[in-house]
């Protein structure tokens, strides 16, 4: 089973998401589950793939060259691939995994989410996405779906669709269950 982390390349300022980064990583090589990621060492990225590699798991990485010079590229993975765009990143991502966690992150993990729950609305794909919402840090987009419900731009069966976890534990078991 692999599945693809959208996650932030920094580590942000609440050390709870560290944690629980380096504990989802644990998990996965525990678990036999190679982890899908955006290839970087720094933040919250580089966290979750040292626990996974530390642990004996497998991380398959996808850095675009581009970012290459931001961001320092984890050289320790299991695989990386290098590739020309954001897009291709997300299409190889997709291709991978069998389906998605989106861990707290930034404008970058919001537009991976947004790309692969718009896809699996439309039916590119059929692969379980899971927002993971650990220390309420979704709870305003989730809040915004609704009003987007409300306001008639997005159907119920629709918004249903996104599986809203609020732990490692209850995200992992979803995933798993839903592949």
């Amino acid at each position: 089973m692999k599945i693809a982390v959208f996650c932030g390349s920094s580590i942000g300022n609440n050390t709870y998401f560290k944690e629980q980064a380096y504990k989802l990583g644990k998990e996965f090589a525990k678990l036999g589950i190679t982890l899908i990621y955006g290839g970087a060492s720094s933040g919250i990225m580089g966290e979750l793939a040292s626990s996974t590699l530390a642990n004996n798991g497998q991380v398959i990485g996808v850095m675009p060259k581009a970012l290459q010079k931001k961001e320092i590229t984890n050289k320790n993975l299991s695989e990386l691939h290098i590739v020309e765009t954001m897009h291709e990143r997300k299409k190889l991502m997709m291709d991978f995994a069998d389906g998605f966690i989106v861990f707290p992150g930034g404008i970058g993990t919001m537009e991976e989410f947004f790309e692969v729950f718009t896809w699996n609305t439309i039916g590119i794909i059929n692969k379980p996405c899971i927002l993971l919402n650990i220390d309420g840090y979704y709870d305003l987009l989730i809040q915004f779906f609704y009003k987007m419900e409300k306001e008639g731009f997005l159907k119920s069966a629709v918004r249903e669709k996104l599986l809203i976890k609020e732990s490692l534990d209850d995200a992992i078991t979803a995933i798993i269950n839903n592949i």
